[in-house]
């Protein structure tokens, strides 16, 4: 009897590609504007990004270094030149590297923790849907990351009986309407609120 698994594995192109949509909106004087990450303004947000897809991109290739062993929490990150053109770049580098099957084969690392590969993918493509979601939130878009990034999502922020993952990287749930959509009850297990706008 074949056991094997057939799920088809998640693919982080389109909250890659939902991500690189949103940057082009995105004006110099738009940087300092505050975001659902309290501690960041969009440019640290941006650098945030910036920075997790260089790292998720290497924990793919499990070419583990500096990029795969910084805890991101441990300094505001700085949003350096040429963002423009890196990030988007970075982004893409990431979705690819995820596209291929040994990516979620065996141990990996990123932030400094190491990790089945299987669960930093999903750990990536989580990042890239709630972290998009407080840009286009911040910079006043329309973001659509795709019905399976957000169910992703929901797998990796819903609460459970090991809730190790959840721990100092999301804040309390905040309850959204029974007739939510999957991506704003992702985003209010993941400790935002859906109706957050810029001066809340």
């Amino acid at each position: 009897m074949d056991t094997s698994d057939t799920t088809p594995l998640p693919d982080p192109t389109p909250a890659a590609r939902a991500v690189t949509r949103l940057l082009g909106a995105i004006g110099d004087e738009r940087l300092g504007d505050p975001t659902p990450c309290p501690e960041y303004a969009v440019r640290e947000l941006l650098a945030h990004i910036d920075g997790l897809s260089l790292a998720f991109r290497d924990a793919a290739r499990k070419d583990l270094g500096p990029t795969t062993d910084t805890n991101p929490g441990a300094a505001l990150p700085v949003l350096d030149d040429g963002w423009r053109a890196r990030i988007p770049a970075r982004l893409d580098e990431l979705a690819e590297a995820w596209r291929r099957p040994e990516a979620w084969e065996g141990m990996t690392r990123a932030g400094g923790v190491d990790l089945p590969a299987a669960v930093a993918g999903r750990v990536a493509l989580n990042e890239l849907v709630i972290h998009g979601w407080d840009l286009a939130r911040a910079t006043g878009q329309e973001y659509d990351p795709g019905e399976a990034s957000a169910a992703v999502s929901y797998e990796i922020v819903r609460p459970t009986d090991d809730d190790s993952l959840r721990e100092g990287i999301f804040g309390p749930p905040v309850a959204v309407p029974d007739d939510a959509s999957l991506l704003d009850r992702v985003v209010g297990l993941s400790g935002r609120r859906p109706d957050w706008r810029p001066g809340d």
